[in-house]
């Protein structure tokens, strides 16, 4: 299969939802804005790098208003606490 050999993997979204993906649509919209536009990268590798710094970044500095002012990390820490 062409996945396979690519190394990728096939979305997980529902057929006819194409509101499943709005949150990675999100991400990626707000990675490209902090990250990526008005930057020069000189190679594959160092963008690569880039993206999983900032992948970091967000998941474990980035506050967020919409997580009562904590990162990702933070309020998956609360809530599995919580449960």
């Amino acid at each position: 299969m062409k996945l396979q050999a690519a190394r990728m993997k096939q979305s997980m979204s529902r057929v006819a939802h194409c509101i499943d993906n709005g949150p990675m649509e999100g991400f990626w919209g707000i990675l490209k804005r902090e990250m990526y536009y008005g930057y020069k990268f000189t190679s594959r590798e160092q963008l690569a790098q880039t993206i999983s710094d900032y992948i970091y970044y967000y998941n474990y500095q980035r506050l967020q208003r919409r997580l009562s002012v904590m990162t990702p990390m933070e309020f998956h820490q609360q809530y599995a606490k919580a449960a």
